[in-house]
């Protein structure tokens, strides 16, 4: 029994909801075709864009209030929404076991695409993010543009391919974000959190998980649907070799960027705050060599030497 699911939707009176809006119907539902799907991303990156050309010779507006309830309602949203996941997970995985969870069709079951349909609209939601960064002259990265408008196509795709496995990448996202929109939240009301290179590490392992889920389920589709009598294989597993290729494609990316951003973010500060103590100590060494004989030069030198290769 779903205690916390039943909890909730027993405030919403279940008749006066439309099909369309409980369950993934394509072209009934909202935003599921891809022409919807196209606009709505280039409406965001016009949006983007455009604001960030009109604020170009403008002060940056400060939004701290609008944006430090943005970011608590998106934590505490996906808060509700990753334990609505979790708990229909669970009670899946106590009738189809671990296999069955990930692959069987049973598995997917009414209300875990009804939760899984709330995460894509949490999708464009989120697009608001990058506006507030505009609007606060903040800079525009790469990796921060790319991956709100690739989420909500990957988040399409994952829908109408009806994978079951999805649900693990659904969860781990939404748990990272309790974390990192919080943070955004407290540092934003001026809080001095230690932890964001944590988070960043938390962020790649959620896409190393999801790739190994992606690829186990991917496996166990092409096993029995390709090569039943080759590959040994549990069953089959839902979704689409489309869904399969362009989910696993964009996880990827993601893989490689935020390790770059990592990289570049964290490892590089490291080696400035050594570079920034080598620096020091030279100063030093020449403070003290100043006003020695010149016929010491030779030993100072090889002391500086010394003293950088450390």
């Amino acid at each position: 029994m779903s205690y916390f699911a039943d909890r909730i939707l027993s405030f919403i009176p279940p008749a006066s909801i439309p099909t369309h809006l409980t369950a993934y119907v394509p072209g009934e539902t909202p935003f599921s075709t891809w022409p919807v799907v196209a606009s709505m991303t280039a409406t965001y990156l016009a949006v983007v864009f455009g604001t960030r050309e009109i604020m170009k010779d403008r002060e940056p507006l400060r939004l701290n209030a609008l944006f430090r309830a943005h970011n608590l309602i998106l934590s505490a949203g996906s808060l509700v929404l990753m334990t609505l996941i979790g708990e229909e997970v669970f009670l899946n995985w106590l009738k189809v076991g671990t296999y069955g969870s990930l692959c069987a069709s049973e598995a997917y079951t009414q209300r875990l695409e009804f939760y899984l349909m709330l995460n894509y609209y949490f999708k464009y939601y989120e697009f608001i993010d990058t506006i507030f960064l505009a609007m606060k002259k903040k800079p525009l990265a790469f990796l921060h543009v790319y991956h709100h408008a690739a989420t909500a196509v990957l988040a399409f795709v994952q829908l109408n391919a009806r994978a079951t496995v999805c649900w693990v990448a659904a969860f781990l996202n939404l748990g990272v974000h309790v974390i990192m929109y919080y943070y955004y939240f407290a540092t934003a009301g001026g809080a001095k959190l230690w932890w964001k290179k944590y988070l960043t590490t938390i962020q790649i392992c959620q896409f190393v998980i999801i790739l190994a889920a992606a690829a186990f389920a991917s496996y166990q589709y092409a096993a029995f649907n390709w090569f039943p009598t080759i590959l040994p294989h549990i069953g089959n597993c839902t979704g689409t070799p489309t869904a399969g290729i362009v989910g696993g494609g964009i996880i990827l990316s993601y893989l490689l960027l935020f390790i770059n951003f990592f990289i570049q973010t964290y490892n590089k500060k490291s080696g400035s705050h050594r570079n920034a103590s080598a620096a020091g100590s030279s100063k030093t060494v020449t403070s003290h060599t100043k006003g020695k004989p010149s016929g010491s030069t030779s030993g100072n030198l090889l002391f500086r030497v010394e003293t950088t290769a450390r």
